[in-house]
């Protein structure tokens, strides 16, 4: 896979994630540029060193290469002269930030990318064995399940083993000091349980919402602040002018007063 290959899937990773409209629609190329695909953001899953590098992998994909996206005649005319070049210029693509690209369908069934292909291709080879062995796996593992739920409670109890024994001999007083222990310990359960809303924004995913980040399915239906597969929060969202960190229902950033995504 090269760097073509690379930034095509993560497009499409992204479009799929966050513009799920632009799996059939057009968009413009300073869009593209801009605030779906931008070097700040996406340098790790690109793996580009530079940002000349990500531009000129950005003009071999606006140019109709591998026929990934369908482009404008003239500007798929003009960007193939510019890298043909012997000293091609990375930022040739800018003049066409007007022109509209579209991503294309046979280029997402050839890459199995495509909404259409990924719940065949992935969704239901874990829904065809993984529930099975795993209602299994919980049915044979319920007794161990039981066993090790009355582990830990016994091992938060371990500090009042030493009045245990002495309520067992002499049950009056010293068994009432032990049993304010266990309430104590059950109490900060509760709420270290629910800390991490206390304070915190969150999110409910829908069914199907996928994580920005790594693209992993998140759980649906449920209250959550950073993704349970790569820890990324969220309920943020980076400024496309300054990089700075926004809260999600923010409409203009408060470093520098650009207006977000969020109408």
């Amino acid at each position: 896979m090269d760097n073509v290959d690379r930034m095509f899937r993560h497009l499409v990773r992204t479009v799929r994630s966050r513009y799920p409209q632009y799996l059939t629609q057009p968009f413009d190329v300073g869009e593209l540029h801009q605030t779906i695909l931008p070097y700040r953001l996406n340098r790790r899953e690109l793996a580009l060193e530079s940002n000349d590098d990500y531009e000129i992998t950005l003009s071999e994909l606006l140019s109709g290469a591998r026929g990934y996206l369908i482009v404008d005649d003239q500007m798929r005319e003009a960007l193939q002269a510019e890298l043909a070049s012997v000293n091609p210029d990375p930022t040739a693509f800018k003049q066409f930030a007007t022109a509209r690209v579209a991503i294309s369908p046979a280029a997402l069934r050839s890459l199995s990318v495509g909404p259409a292909e990924e719940p065949a291709s992935t969704g239901n080879v874990n829904v065809s064995t993984n529930p099975n062995t795993n209602a299994k796996a919980n049915t044979d593992a319920a007794p161990q399940s039981a066993s090790r739920a009355a582990a830990p409670a016994g091992v938060p109890a371990a500090p009042p083993r030493a009045a245990a024994p002495v309520s067992a001999s002499a049950p009056p007083s010293p068994v009432r000091p032990s049993t304010p222990p266990q309430a104590t310990q059950a109490t900060p359960r509760t709420s270290s349980a629910g800390a991490p809303r206390v304070g915190a924004q969150t999110i409910t995913p829908a069914a199907g919402e996928h994580c920005r980040s790594c693209d992993e399915l998140l759980p649906a239906g449920r209250p959550i602040t950073f993704c349970p597969h790569c820890g990324q929060n969220l309920t943020t969202m980076n400024c496309q002018g300054c990089g700075s960190e926004l809260e999600l229902d923010w409409k203009f950033c408060p470093a520098c007063g650009r207006r977000t995504a969020v109408q």
